[in-house]
């Protein structure tokens, strides 16, 4: 297999000639983005979270307090919905209603797993802070056995997903052409600035290479 079947609840029915569900598509945006949002309800309420991830093969990994309201009810198998969103252009159409914006994003499905076994909640740590910079992980301190008991990591797998791209300009007829306003794409990059050195930190360190030239995805 190399895509994702759609179902009813991952299908794209609005603009559905935008919906992508094979696998290269749908990793290459879950892996440059860096914060996702997780829909789910919690005492009858609809909740959304905004929460980091990271991918490792067919899964998605969360992590979070034990006392998180988030990881305690994904953790108790509660279904729930994550999206991750990159904006890669503002559109300016011709018309007050034809502005929109190029973006690519991702929709999943499922219910999570509580990872148990202490060497791969250790495991998925890693994953997590190699998933901010790569190599960071041999530069820190791990965590104690104590921080990782206050930790409760959850794993996604990735059986229910699909993406939607917008690329291009606007859709308006040739017709609405004719007014004078400026048309086009402004493009979006997610461009990290200049490293700001933590006052408490070693001051003989530099600044590492992989932070100076920092990109997306890692």
């Amino acid at each position: 297999m190399t895509e994702f079947t759609p179902t009813d609840r991952t299908k794209v029915r609005r603009k559905p000639d935008r919906g992508k569900y094979d696998w290269d598509t749908i990793y290459a945006i879950l892996d440059q983005a860096f914060v996702c949002h997780v829909g789910f309800i919690a005492d009858g309420m609809p909740i959304v979270v905004p929460t980091n991830y990271v991918r490792v093969g067919d899964k998605l990994f969360l992590h979070g307090s034990t006392a998180s309201r988030l990881m305690k009810t994904l953790g108790s198998g509660a279904p729930f919905c994550l999206s991750v969103t990159l904006l890669d252009g503002i559109v300016f159409s011709p018309t007050a209603t034809g502005h929109s914006v190029n973006y690519r994003s991702v929709v999943v499905m499922g219910k999570a797993e509580p990872i148990e076994d202490p060497a791969a909640k250790l495991a998925a740590m890693r994953d997590f802070v190699e998933y901010v910079l790569r190599g960071r992980w041999a530069t820190v301190r791990p965590p104690t056995d104590q921080e990782l008991k206050g930790t409760m990591v959850l794993a996604v797998p990735l059986v229910e997903a699909s993406a939607k791209v917008r690329v291009g300009f606007a859709v308006d007829s040739d017709e609405e052409y004719a007014s004078g306003a400026w048309t086009g794409v402004l493009p979006f990059k997610w461009t990290p600035g200049e490293p700001l050195r933590d006052p408490r930190g070693n001051q003989s360190v530099p600044v590492p290479e992989n932070i100076q030239r920092y990109t997306r995805p890692q």
